[in-house]
């Protein structure tokens, strides 16, 4: 099938309209781990920083938002080891929920290893699944994307991740 000038053009400016452009910043940090998030240009805080926001006075939520914070707490100082955290996205990404007792609160993040983690932003899982809510699903999908583009960046050699540090984030935007 054969398309015109036309449509190219609208598919271009459609895909350079709907794309983002985002940053890694460094949230935490100690000799077992790295811990970042995404910030999303345009937007007045990072990924993770919206989840706190949206979720620190919710008087309903209040224990699965503790218990999120203080497997965070724990994370940061012991590291970000598998058995932490839930696979969510498909087998080959790195996209993983904080694995807590409750099914209702979720946080999404990219497990780079069990010394980087990249917090992104989460919300309460009210579906069998992820796929089935229009907001977690975003945050799952924008995660994979992102995932995709920090392995191209480590391929290219624009970032470095050794032990706990991600080397030329300061420098790197990336376009979702």
């Amino acid at each position: 099938m054969k398309y015109s000038k036309k449509y190219y053009l609208c598919r271009a400016i459609l895909i350079k309209t709907t794309m983002k452009s985002a940053k890694i910043i460094s949230i935490a940090k100690s000799d077992k781990v790295g811990l970042y998030s995404i910030w999303f240009e345009n937007d007045s805080e990072s990924e993770f920083r919206k989840f706190i926001q949206k979720f620190k006075d919710n008087a309903e939520l209040n224990k699965d938002y503790q218990t999120i914070l203080q497997a965070l707490d724990r994370i940061i100082v012991n590291g970000a080891f598998e058995r932490n955290f839930r696979y969510e996205g498909k087998m080959k990404d790195n996209v993983v929920a904080l694995s807590i007792d409750s099914k209702k609160l979720r946080l999404y993040c990219l497990r780079i290893s069990d010394q980087v983690l990249i917090a992104g932003n989460g919300g309460v899982k009210n579906t069998r699944t992820y796929n089935e809510s229009e907001e977690l699903s975003g945050y799952v999908m924008d995660l994979q994307k992102f995932d995709e583009l920090l392995k191209q960046a480590q391929e290219e050699g624009s970032i470095v991740i050794e032990q706990n540090v991600i080397t030329g984030i300061e420098e790197k935007t990336f376009m979702l």
